[in-house]
């Protein structure tokens, strides 16, 4: 039997609060054929594109990223949460559910004209995501594409994304059971 990446991830119910279905990826980065798949697959949609830079969200996201842009032989950078980055930063702030968050990055991280993939574990809401593109566009980088694990369709971050004009590759989908 052939697995998929969707065979690879674990559901906790009732974490981080009661009523929800956390989908972890950690025991599809944990098993090494797994996490070649998603990675492979990541990248695939992306193969013969010129990429300067791959871009990984915080925190999950820098694992994924940083095996992409090693099998792309580019550069990888990180977009933290607040305080996190030493050094001169830009802030993009973001809602969350309940509240506000912020993502930085270098100020020099990124140059003008730089063609670079966003690169996450899980696309919910869209929110941490849609900071991630302003700020590497805020630098002058073009996003070429938005790649994630998993699609949460029913929170609408797909939607979001595509309606800022931003392409989105998920390997896999979970519908709101």
């Amino acid at each position: 039997m052939s697995l998929n990446v969707k065979d690879y991830i674990r559901t906790i119910a009732d974490f981080p609060h009661e009523g929800i279905l956390f989908r972890d990826v950690t025991t599809l980065f944990a098993d090494a054929r797994g996490f070649r798949i998603a990675i492979d697959q990541l990248l695939a949609p992306y193969a013969g594109a010129r990429i300067d830079k791959v871009v990984g969200l915080e925190a999950r996201g820098f694992i994924l990223g940083g095996a992409v842009a090693h099998q792309l032989s580019t550069g990888f950078v990180p977009i933290r949460k607040k305080g996190k980055l030493p050094g001169a930063v830009i802030s993009q702030a973001y809602q969350l559910e309940y509240g506000e968050a912020v993502v930085e990055v270098h100020d020099d991280a990124l140059k003008p004209g730089e063609r670079v993939l966003i690169v996450d574990d899980l696309l919910a809401t869209g929110g941490t995501a849609a900071a991630g593109i302003t700020l590497c566009e805020r630098l002058g980088a073009k996003v070429v594409g938005c790649a994630f694990v998993i699609d949460l369709p029913d929170l609408g971050g797909r939607r979001l994304l595509e309606g800022l004009g931003h392409e989105v590759h998920a390997l896999t989908a979970f519908d709101g059971d």
